[in-house]
């Protein structure tokens, strides 16, 4: 079944459903934390009423096109804006970000800093705090071993493997640093682990 098509008002109107679902991701809050799809669907909406969705039901976001251009803006191709999944939500890179920057006349919330976690969010680095203590990386930094942590071990502490590379590498360790920049110790493990985390371009 086809999407209706309708042009949004102002400048979004000339950005690509891709593009606009990378704005919508980020005032999902994927700027800070995993962003849900149906999330940045309805964000999506918002921003462009009507583009995305189905021609024989207006009044309904068509789920599966927000998907579709959600990949689309995490490949190469699009520059990697975005990385995650259907499964684990979505991150903006730091290329996305910077995307966003360029078009803060369309987001809600301009400044980076403003967005807010939601009780979803908000329960996940809740999660994410915990899977990071008990790593052996984070044990040797709060025992006073920060000589003896490994690559590796730093790396798993990031949920970073041989795979992540480059720019999506480095915007794992900067989202660890936003999402816990107002906890004193997770900030000081974060920054000195980070520095045993190996550059892989």
């Amino acid at each position: 079944m086809a999407r209706k098509v309708q042009d949004a008002p102002s400048e979004v109107g000339r950005l690509t459903n891709s593009q606009v679902a990378v704005l919508a991701a980020y005032l999902a809050g994927a700027s800070r934390a995993h962003a849900d799809t149906e999330d940045i669907a309805v964000k999506a909406a918002e921003l462009a009423p009507g583009r995305f969705s189905w021609r024989k039901y207006p009044e309904q976001i068509n789920i599966e096109t927000i998907r579709k251009r959600l990949w689309d803006a995490s490949s190469e191709k699009m520059g990697r804006l975005l990385t995650g999944s259907e499964r684990d939500g979505w991150l903006l890179t730091e290329a996305g970000l910077q995307f966003c920057r360029e078009h803060s006349d369309q987001l809600e919330n301009p400044e980076e800093g403003s967005i807010r976690l939601s009780q979803k969010e908000q329960a996940w680095a809740t999660r994410e705090r915990g899977r990071m203590q008990a790593e052996t990386a984070f044990r040797k930094w709060k025992d006073g071993l920060i000589d003896e942590i490994q690559p590796v071990e730093a790396e798993r502490f990031f949920r970073i493997d041989d795979y992540i590379v480059g720019e999506l590498r480095r915007s794992r360790v900067k989202r660890a640093r936003d999402i816990f920049a107002a906890d004193q110790t997770m900030s000081e493990a974060i920054n000195e682990i980070a520095k045993k985390v190996r550059d892989r371009d």
